[in-house]
C-alpha cells in the first residue's frame, strides 16, 4: 500500500517552508531512515527522513518550490510490486485527507502546479473566464504594466493562484499587450501598498529584491512584538576594568590542543551571557514569560544570543547558562555561530529561552535598545566598550566603560523589577569573580 510523504513541521511555529532539494529521484528504492529531501525554513536547512519502505513512486512538489504549507503532500512512496501509476494518479489532496494531523485544506498549493506537479481541480492561474477578475498583487500589476505583460495570460504561484511579483518578472516583456480596463482595489493596509510606495521612486532608479523566508519572519515577529508587547527600557553604565583584567588572566590558562591552539578563548560576550544568566537566577521574578492565563516562571536561565548571518539574524540558546563555566559557554557559542552561518542549527537550538543578549559593541555602536523576542520577557542590548572619564570620589579617572540597556515586557516585569535585574547584571560584570564561585 502506498504512503504519502507530507511537508513536515520542523519547529513549533513553522507554517511553510521551501523544498530546496530532492536527494532521491522517482523510481529510487527507499528504506526507513533514508534522507529524502532538504527543507529550508526561515532559519535553517533540515533533512526529511523516510519512515516507510518501498520505491519513490511520485514527486508531487518540485525542488526549489517556495512556501509549501505544512502537511502538504510532497511525494508518494509505493510498496514493492505496486504499480507506479496507481499512487501517481491519485489526487494529492485525497491522500492528505486520509493522513492524520492534516490541515483543513491540504490541497497542493498553486506553486506546485506551476512547476509540473499534479494539479488539484481548481483554478491555478490569475485569469478568470470571459473577462472576469484577474487576481494579482498590486506590485505585480504595476510591474506588468511597465513591462507590457498581459496578466490574464500568466499562471499565478501565489495563494489560490494569485499572480505575484516573481510570476511577472519571469515572464517575457512585451509577450502580450498589457490588460486594459480597471484593476481591483488593493487590500486595506495600515501603511502604503507596494504599488503606492514604488510610485514615490523614479522608474528605473531601483532594483526589486524579493524578501526571503528569514526576512519575512523577522519582519512579522518584530512587528508583532512592538504591537503586542508593551516595552520599557532601563540603561546603566558598566565599568569593564575588573572583567578585562580577569579575562587577561584566564585566557593564557587555556589548555592547548595537538596543534598548539587554545581549547577556548573567553570573550567579553561570554562574560555578559553568564552575568545575565546569574542575574536572572538572583532575581527569579524576572526570569519569566507572559501568557494570558498564567506567568511562566523558568527554573533555569536559557540565554539566547543574537548572531548575524547573511540575510538576517538568529538567536541560538545557551541552555542552563547559570550552571556552565565561561569556557563551556565560549565553546558552545563558537559552535553555534559556525552552524548558524551554515544554516545548520536545529529548531530546538534557537526556540524558547528566558532572555537574550544582543551585542553591537563590535560594530562601534555605543547605545541602543533591542526589541523583546516573545515568548521571552527581556533582552539585553550591549554597546561598545570605550575609554571614558569617570568621577570617583573627588577625582576624574579614565576607565573602560560600556552602556547596557535592558528592554522588558511591562506585562511581566515592572519598572522596579527591571531596575533590580539590570542592577544585578551590572554587579556581576563589575565584580566578575562572583560568577566563578
Amino acid at each position: 500500500m502506498s504512503a504519502t510523504v507530507l511537508m513536515p513541521a520542523l519547529s513549533p511555529t513553522m507554517e511553510k517552508g521551501k523544498l530546496a532539494k530532492w536527494l532521491k529521484k522517482e523510481g529510487d528504492t527507499v528504506k526507513s531512515g533514508d534522507i529524502l529531501a532538504e527543507i529550508e525554513t526561515d532559519k535553517a536547512t533540515m533533512e526529511i527522513e523516510a519512515v516507510d519502505e518501498g520505491k519513490l513512486a511520485k514527486i508531487l512538489i518540485a525542488e526549489g518550490t517556495d512556501d509549501v504549507l505544512v502537511n502538504t503532500p510532497i511525494a508518494v512512496i509505493a510498496a514493492d510490486g505496486e504499480s507506479f501509476e496507481t499512487p501517481a494518479a491519485r489526487a494529492p489532496q485525497d491522500e492528505a485527507k486520509k493522513a492524520p494531523h492534516s490541515q483543513p485544506h491540504p490541497e497542493v498549493p498553486p506553486q506546485a502546479a506551476s512547476k509540473g506537479a499534479p494539479q488539484a481541480p481548481a483554478k491555478t492561474n490569475g485569469a478568470a473566464p470571459a473577462g472576469g477578475r484577474v487576481f494579482a498583487s498590486p506590485l505585480a500589476r504595476r510591474i506588468a504594466k511597465q513591462k507590457g505583460i498581459d496578466l490574464a495570460a500568466l499562471a499565478g504561484s501565489g495563494p489560490h493562484g494569485r499572480i505575484v511579483m516573481k510570476d511577472v518578472e519571469s515572464a517575457k516583456p512585451g509577450a502580450a499587450p498589457a490588460a486594459k480596463g480597471g484593476t481591483a482595489a488593493p487590500a486595506f493596509s495600515a501603511g502604503p501598498s507596494d504599488e503606492q510606495t514604488l510610485k514615490m521612486f523614479e522608474a528605473g532608479s531601483y532594483d526589486l529584491v524579493p524578501h526571503d523566508g528569514m526576512r519575512k519572519t523577522i519582519a512579522r515577529r518584530l512587528t508583532e512584538s512592538k504591537q503586542h508587547v508593551p516595552h520599557f527600557y532601563v540603561s546603566v553604565d558598566v565599568s569593564l576594568e575588573n572583567l578585562l583584567a580577569l579575562r587577561e588572566r584566564l585566557n593564557p590558562q587555556a589548555p592547548k590542543d595537538k596543534d598548539g591552539k587554545p581549547a577556548w578563548k573567553v570573550s567579553v560576550n561570554d562574560f555578559i551571557i553568564k552575568a545575565l544568566a546569574m542575574a536572572l537566577v538572583k532575581v527569579p521574578e524576572a526570569n519569566v514569560s507572559w501568557t494570558e492565563s498564567a506567568m511562566v516562571k523558568h527554573k533555569h536561565a536559557d540565554i539566547g544570543v543574537a548572531v548575524s548571518i547573511p540575510g538576517g539574524l538568529i538567536t541560538p540558546i545557551v541552555r542552563k547558562a547559570e550552571t556552565k563555566g565561561l569556557a563551556q559557554i565560549s565553546q558552545e557559542m563558537k559552535d553555534y555561530a559556525a552552524r548558524a552561518k551554515a544554516r545548520k542549527l536545529k529548531p530546538e537550538e534557537y526556540t524558547g529561552g528566558s532572555s537574550s543578549v544582543s551585542n553591537m559593541g563590535m560594530m562601534g555602536v555605543n547605545n541602543f535598545a533591542a526589541i523583546v523576542n516573545p515568548p521571552q520577557s527581556s533582552i539585553l542590548a550591549v554597546g561598545a566598550g570605550e575609554r571614558r572619564p569617570v568621577v570617583k570620589g573627588n577625582n576624574i579617572v579614565i576607565e573602560q566603560m560600556m552602556t547596557i540597556t535592558l528592554s522588558t515586557d511591562h506585562r511581566s516585569i515592572d519598572g522596579a523589577l527591571g531596575a533590580e535585574l539590570i542592577g544585578a547584571i551590572k554587579m556581576y560584570l563589575e565584580a566578575p569573580g562572583l560568577m566563578l564561585v
